[in-house]
């Protein structure tokens, strides 16, 4: 058995109550939405997601440390830390866009080795952990060993991207128009969505000029076990870039080195 299993195992089940609970409120044209300081909105269902998600970890697992979205930092001494987006992608959900997720990300001893993204109105789920495969699951069926695409010719890859407005406050617009240029086919299905697309090999290329840390943590252990990387536009596998992209291995050199061609002063 995995040492993860255990923590895998509650990830999994928190994600499907986590989307039972959202899913009351999808669609639902009286849902009241609020804006964070940031200007992001937020509903019930985020906070209330994350609220049921933090106790289920808290009766299990003590211990661990506990980051999320919306509410303040759990501190803990196990060495594990949760790290929650309850809705990622809450502008989809309050548009009845059915490519918003749930992330789960479990990492120990600083390194991301467990990870849970589900689409509760897709009702699919992919996951992973270390050592194990990435998963994807569909409604009833069977879960299916997944791995990104082996596409090395740029030309002939997929490239998904979030909102184009997000590239504007970052000053970042060049590079999205220029990968746009160089690849087949480019399409804006944005947040979590589009790194679960890579992950599975229906894309080659998801990319975000602006990441959180609990909008990343899920995706890296995922596209790690899939045989790809999620990392910031650096290089680097990690929750604090500010920044992300998931990547097949065959295009990962290319595509890091084009970024840095593109905009050298954002990437130092």
């Amino acid at each position: 058995m995995n040492k993860y299993s255990d923590r895998l195992k509650l990830a999994l089940e928190m994600a499907v109550e986590a989307s039972e609970l959202i899913l009351k409120y999808y669609q639902v044209g009286a849902l009241v939405v609020e804006s964070k300081l940031d200007d992001s909105p937020v509903t019930v269902a985020d906070r209330g997601a994350e609220q049921l998600m933090r106790a289920r970890i808290s009766a299990s697992f003590p211990s661990d440390a506990i980051l999320g979205e919306e509410f303040p930092v759990q501190a803990g001494d196990s060495g594990y830390r949760w790290i929650l987006d309850p809705i990622d992608g809450t502008k989809a959900f309050i548009h009845g866009v059915p490519l918003f997720g749930c992330l789960i990300g479990i990492e120990h001893q600083g390194r991301m080795v467990a990870g849970v993204c589900r689409f509760p109105a897709l009702n699919e789920v992919v996951y992973a952990a270390e050592g194990d495969g990435a998963w994807w699951q569909i409604a009833d069926k069977a879960a299916v060993q997944v791995s990104v695409s082996h596409e090395s010719d740029l030309s002939r890859a997929r490239l998904i991207f979030t909102e184009p407005t997000s590239w504007i406050p970052v000053q970042r617009y060049d590079i999205l128009f220029d990968l746009m240029k160089k690849v087949r086919i480019a399409r804006g299905w944005g947040d979590c969505y589009g790194h679960a697309m890579v992950a599975t090999g229906r894309a080659e290329i998801a990319i975000d000029p602006l990441m959180s840390p609990w909008d990343i943590a899920a995706l890296i252990p995922i596209l790690r076990e899939a045989g790809g990387v999620c990392v910031d536009w650096r290089g680097n596998e990690s929750i604090d870039g500010g920044d992300g992209i998931s990547l097949n291995a065959e295009l990962r050199q290319q595509v890091l080195a084009l970024l840095k061609d593109i905009s050298p002063l954002n990437l130092k």
